[in-house]
């Protein structure tokens, strides 16, 4: 395993152990953070572990075209229930991701140190959120980080049904319109793959990131 020092530096891609851990330690700066998107590793970690930085194989990503919207949600975004704003509340958006009660977790990996570091990117333009309101309340949002070809979508969060996938489909849309490449999704969820959602193999992916 890699253990990083103050060195602003990743190991190669390929030298990532098979679960997609690539190194350990290190910190969440906003040049480190930057060179790990760009290069593919994003952090992931509880409170009181060591900064863990991943790269898995294969990648959990959406091509834009094959994204997937049920009849039943078109039917909700068609009847205007919600309003969607982007890169408004991102502070509100990653602090709400934090505090998210989730199926099968006891914990958050979204640390305070994490939401400090996020919103620092955020202020230079590269953490990016998208906001839903119903009733002017702030209800469901993700945010991610914006590589300009690609977004690295990072966390969701649902206060009411169907809020957080609102929040996805108007992501895309987006994205579609601004002619982006790929949204990167990090690791298979079911949640994602009804979305339309897939894995592919880091390889391609690094490939796509790549062709800027």
């Amino acid at each position: 395993m890699h253990y990083l020092s103050k060195k602003l530096y990743f190991p190669p891609i390929s030298l990532a152990h098979s679960s997609g851990i690539i190194a350990l330690g290190g910190d969440l700066s906003p040049e480190r953070l930057q060179l790990a998107y760009k290069s593919g590793i994003f952090p992931w970690f509880e409170d009181g572990e060591p900064i863990t930085w991943w790269s898995p194989d294969p990648r959990m990503v959406l091509f834009l075209d094959e994204l997937i919207v049920s009849k039943s949600m078109r039917n909700i975004l068609n009847r205007n229930i919600f309003k969607v704003t982007f890169n408004q509340n991102f502070r509100d958006v990653i602090s709400n991701c934090q505090i998210i009660k989730r199926e099968g977790q006891n914990g958050t990996w979204i640390t305070n140190d994490m939401i400090e570091a996020y919103c620092s990117l955020h202020d230079l333009g590269m953490a990016k959120s998208v906001e839903v309101w119903q009733e002017d309340k702030l209800v469901g949002g993700l945010y991610g980080i914006d590589l300009g070809h690609v977004f690295c979508g990072e966390s969701m969060f649902s206060k009411v049904s169907n809020a957080s996938k609102v929040a996805f489909i108007s992501l895309v849309e987006k994205l579609k319109n601004e002619n982006y490449k790929l949204l990167d999704c990090q690791v298979y969820n079911p949640h994602l793959e009804s979305l339309g959602c897939r894995e592919i193999e880091r390889e391609e992916f690094i490939k796509i990131l790549k062709s800027m």
